[in-house]
């Protein structure tokens, strides 16, 4: 079963580069969505020990070997990255809009590489697990956030029906076996997933590597490598404060948070909806999911997502998210209640004043199913949220 991707109706537009980049996690579509989409063109997969031998030691050979009249999709690119010199060739001698199509699960310099050889040839998206409004189309949302935060967001899971435990335990276990040890050496791979399960529990918090390295009995220079292993995998992101202060001292460092909640789940033991409605990570994990499918609003958009979180250091304001878009500021308020209050937007109307923008633009999203107009904003409910990226950008 193939479930249409939000990111398609951009991806026309980028099909007018002589290279199309598709980046992603593992398992997220991105092979899947390549061939749908570039059904003439030939597939070569670069896991294929013999396809990634001949392409590293006779590029020119195999790209003339396989050259064809409708073009080539490069899987796993990264595994022979010195191709992309010889594409560069290609591109300047032949003019073949959407010809070369790479996919690459690993972005680890791998941006670097690209915009160092294909300057002005390439256009990069960024495709992730499904997104609340992917779901929301083909009936596969539930009316709990729970079931949809343990489920995850990748497409294995809903496509061919397997268990969120088998599929996030087994993702897991082979992330690290083969992509970390692809990245770096690491002796310990159980001091690695030691490492990420401490991540998982801090998600939504401020980036402490000193914390991580002494609790993972690491050193602080092995944790901020580890934590970069973890965002070239696209298995964390970092939050980066908004850079205004509006006359206030703020926090300048990140938060930690995960491309997919299921992953997170996993790491923490939270399998079913009694223990994540007990457990202490539950606004957290909540808060994550709801970041997480803002940015894959963005990203299927063809937009590097402007999210940010906004805290000073002396009232102890926090705004969970702040959208900056040339310079138009949006606050959002992400609460685990299903149960509306008026009081989920005093850090909102609070945030109004020390920034002057309108209260017009304030929304408050929780866990329950109302979407309503108040006097400080609006109240979202989580299944309404995989559309407002759409409704914001439509009043810009």
């Amino acid at each position: 079963m193939f479930l249409t991707r939000d990111i398609e109706k951009i991806l026309k537009e980028y099909v007018k580069f002589p290279v199309v980049a598709l980046l992603g996690p593992r398992q997220s579509g991105k092979t899947t969505l390549a061939k749908k989409y570039f059904k003439k063109h030939t597939y070569l997969s670069f896991e294929d020990p013999t396809i990634r031998e001949f392409a590293t030691t006779d590029p020119k050979g195999f790209l003339k070997s396989y050259e064809n009249e409708y073009g080539l999709i490069l899987d796993e690119f990264q595994y022979v990255p010195m191709i992309l010199s010889y594409i560069q060739l290609e591109v300047d001698s032949k003019k073949r809009p959407g010809y070369f199509v790479l996919t690459g699960s690993q972005n680890y310099l791998m941006n670097e590489k690209i915009t160092q050889s294909l300057a002005g040839r390439v256009g990069i998206l960024t495709l992730l697990p499904f997104s609340i409004n992917e779901l929301k189309k083909y009936n596969l949302l539930s009316e709990k956030p729970s079931e949809m935060i343990i489920q995850g967001g990748y497409p294995r899971v809903y496509t061919e029906k397997i268990l969120p435990s088998t599929f996030y335990g087994s993702y897991i276990h082979t992330y690290i076996e083969r992509d970390v040890r692809q990245l770096i050496q690491i002796d310990d791979l159980r001091t690695f997933q030691k490492f990420l399960t401490l991540c998982a529990g801090r998600i939504g918090q401020l980036l402490n590597l000193t914390d991580l390295a002494v609790n993972c009995g690491i050193s602080v220079p092995t944790a901020t490598k580890w934590i970069s292993v973890l965002e070239a995998g696209y298995i964390i992101f970092l939050l980066q404060p908004h850079f205004n202060n509006f006359n206030k001292r703020v926090v300048k460092t990140p938060k930690l948070y995960f491309y997919d909640v299921g992953i997170a789940c996993e790491l923490l033991g939270i399998s079913s909806d009694s223990i994540y409605a007990t457990s202490p990570f539950k606004g957290a994990i909540f808060e994550n999911f709801i970041i997480a499918d803002l940015t894959k609003q963005f990203l299927n958009r063809g937009i590097s997502h402007p999210l940010y979180f906004w805290r000073d250091t002396h009232d102890r304001l926090e705004v969970d998210v702040v959208i900056d878009r040339a310079g138009r500021l949006i606050p959002i308020e992400i609460k685990s209640s299903e149960t509306l209050s008026p009081h989920f937007f005093d850090t909102v109307s609070a945030w109004n004043k020390i920034s002057g923008t309108d209260p017009e633009n304030n929304y408050v999203i929780f866990a329950g199913q109302e979407n309503q107009k108040r006097k400080f904003g609006k109240f979202v409910s989580w299944g309404s949220s995989g559309s407002l990226v759409d409704r914001i950008m439509a009043n810009k």
